[in-house]
């Protein structure tokens, strides 16, 4: 954006007498726009961050971090373009955000609402324009359809957030201290579709999207039913972490289990590590996500693979035992004491010491139940 701006129309409120539709915009385009946004274009960008009280500087950085284009000086700001500046700057101004926590905020919500946009456009309201009868145009069924779903939509979307982000906020309250807030010890896993590449060329562009949206959502669900908390997708790949090893590993053999059940799904493998993490932005970052980014390249199909942190967390908890002959000594001791023997949910199976680039000598171990039964949905 630059700060250069005529002003020639403008008001004394720094507003823009702004026809109904410029010449090279769709009259239908520009209703959508407003019905959504929920008010006209009436300012450029130098008129926006003036009114609002901000440096051009600023407000162009935290309109970039909100994931938007530079528009140069077109009159297609709103009155909510300037309220949206003016709150995240007196946040900045009584001290409550620094300035770059600020344009974190605009960056995290920019990229999370973005994907949520482009699905909702892409995916729910094209299956609910399709023309009810001939001779309508989609974009004629698009306007009463947003129309209606718009206040329902928004009272959802906060109220998911509000959700989460109480969620969240209980997490951060239970932590033993301020370190633990940003540098937590988390159970980091990745779950890999095999043999995707080969799958993109075989497949129909539907064909793939429908098994994509398949995987992400049965892990999704997952996920979330389990207690874990879902990272992000990326398509063949599914990134979740959870604050116990425990859980962790419960939803990773789920996982595999799920989608070998399925004859129309690739198989899967899992790789998983437990130890410190540093989260940003609902991302986590550091060694323990490397490993199990690496543990999952290497694991057998339809097979999870765990770091040896992750094993001696399982351990430790009582959910493995160190070994079978363990096992076995724990079952004959409760047995002579007349108590019920130990009851492990899992079992470990130490596999081959390996080097792994950039983080040396690694001993995996194979995860599997420990009893014959399969816990289901």
């Amino acid at each position: 954006m630059t700060v250069d701006d005529t002003g020639s129309d403008e008001g004394a409120d720094g507003r823009v007498d702004v026809p109904a539709a410029d010449s090279g915009d769709d009259p239908l385009a520009l209703r959508l726009e407003q019905l959504i946004l929920g008010a006209e274009r009436r300012y450029t960008p130098f008129q926006a961050a003036r009114s609002a009280g901000v440096s051009m500087e600023l407000a162009s950085r935290f309109w970039r971090a909100m994931g938007f284009a530079d528009i140069g000086q077109a009159r297609a700001l709103t009155e909510a373009d300037v309220l949206a500046l003016r709150r995240l700057a007196g946040l900045v101004e009584a001290g409550l955000l620094s300035e770059a926590m600020a344009v974190q905020v605009a960056r995290s919500t920019g990229q999370t609402t973005a994907r949520l946009a482009e699905w909702q456009i892409d995916s729910f309201l094209e299956g609910l324009t399709e023309p009810p009868e001939p001779g309508m145009t989609r974009t004629e069924v698009t306007y009463p359809i947003v129309e209606l779903l718009l206040p329902e939509l928004e009272e959802f979307l906060v109220y998911v957030w509000r959700r989460q982000l109480a969620a969240s906020a209980g997490r951060v309250v239970q932590a033993a201290d301020d370190e633990e807030m940003v540098d937590r010890r988390l159970a980091v896993c990745f779950a890999d579709l095999v043999g995707f590449t080969r799958l993109t060329r075989r497949m129909e562009e539907e064909e793939l999207g429908e098994l994509v949206e398949a995987f992400e959502t049965t892990a999704a669900d997952l996920v979330a039913a389990r207690g874990g908390r879902l990272i992000k997708t990326l398509g063949d790949e599914v990134l979740y972490a959870a604050d116990d090893a425990g859980t962790a590993a419960e939803i990773a053999l789920l996982l595999v289990e799920t989608m070998s059940d399925d004859a129309t799904m690739p198989e899967l493998r899992v790789g998983m590590a437990f130890g410190t993490v540093t989260t940003r932005m609902g991302d986590v970052f550091g060694t323990t996500v490397n490993l199990a980014s690496r543990l999952t390249s290497i694991a057998p199909r339809d097979a999870v693979l765990v770091d040896s942190a992750f094993a001696e967390e399982l351990i430790r908890t009582g959910d493995a035992p160190a070994s079978e002959a363990e096992a076995a000594e724990a079952a004959a001791a409760a047995e002579k004491e007349g108590e019920e023997p130990p009851v492990y949910r899992f079992a470990l199976q130490p596999m081959w010491q390996r080097p792994v680039r950039g983080l040396g000598v690694v001993e995996p171990w194979l995860l599997t139940r420990r009893d014959a039964g399969r816990e289901r949905e």
